[in-house]
């Protein structure tokens, strides 16, 4: 069966559902697909299964699954996904959220109980704004900056930022990482580009050839954006305020590394935190 006007929803569902299992991707991918490709509740498409997809939505389904079989990623095709819970439109300049970031956001969070605090926080290659949105939906009293060397990661940020809710607390700004800022932060927290330059070759095609060159980019050992950031925050004009944290996303065999890294440049190790796969995924330092 090809999909056609007449082909109902839950007809286009099976279709789907097998196209994309001869092509070894997951039967969750053929639903999702459906569901937003012809923009369905899950209600809607059990209790109206049999109501006919219409010719575009034969024509807009085709072209989701022939992408999805091409090996674009679902959240590169529908243009958006979740993160903590919240729903983030992408742009090509940013990543797509990953659940392995929440646990950045749960780390920070961790760091900074009080939710009345009126913390400042400082959100370094903000990309889609996930990580600082996620914050400030969690912490009322907080102010945020998201910093990014991309124009169209910092458009598609303050739109997600006043979509979910937070654009009148979050501000963004074009820099590369610290420069021209001067202020100090009770929270900072960065999910840089850690992966090194000559794996890239050999990462996933979803990753290797959908997601942001630069947001990948770690140069030769990966550590680069770790080093600056570092600098930069140990130089000033950017400064943690008394009492405050720095807080990095690392790479599953990077966190050893960049806490010497931070040790060095005079920052006090607070601690790793690990993802549900039990990587060290999180490394934390508190101001010196």
């Amino acid at each position: 069966m090809s999909l056609i006007a007449g082909t109902t929803r839950q007809e286009a569902l099976r279709h789907a559902t097998r196209c994309l299992a001869e092509g070894g991707i997951a039967d969750s991918d053929a639903r999702f697909l459906v569901l937003d490709v012809l923009r369905l509740s899950g209600t809607e498409l059990i209790l109206g299964g049999f109501e006919p997809i219409g010719p575009a939505g034969a024509a807009a389904l085709s072209e989701a699954l022939a992408r999805r079989l091409a090996g674009e990623p679902v959240a590169r095709i529908v243009g958006a996904w979740e993160f903590w819970g919240l729903p983030f439109g992408l742009a090509p300049e940013t990543l797509v959220p990953r659940a392995d970031t929440e646990t950045l956001v749960e780390a920070a969070l961790g760091r900074h109980p009080d939710r009345t605090s009126p913390l400042r926080i400082l959100d370094l290659g903000t990309g889609s704004g996930c990580i600082l949105v996620a914050l400030l939906s969690e912490r009322a009293n907080a102010f945020g900056i998201g910093l990014d060397r991309s124009e169209g990661a910092l458009i598609q940020a303050r739109t997600n930022a006043t979509a979910n809710g937070v654009g009148d607390r979050a501000a963004f700004m074009r820099a590369d990482w610290c420069a021209g800022l001067m202020a100090a932060f009770d929270l900072i927290v960065s999910n840089p580009p850690y992966i090194p330059l000559g794996v890239i070759a050999t990462l996933a095609d979803e990753v290797r050839l959908h997601d942001p060159a630069a947001a990948l980019d770690g140069g030769v050992d990966g550590l680069d954006a770790y080093r600056r950031i570092l600098d930069d925050v140990a130089r000033g004009p950017v400064r943690l305020a008394t009492g405050g944290s720095l807080l990095f996303e690392v790479g599953h065999d990077q966190a050893e590394a960049v806490l010497t890294l931070g040790r060095e440049r005079g920052f006090v190790a607070a601690g790793i935190t690990h993802d549900l796969a039990g990587h060290a995924r999180v490394v934390a330092f508190a101001s010196k």
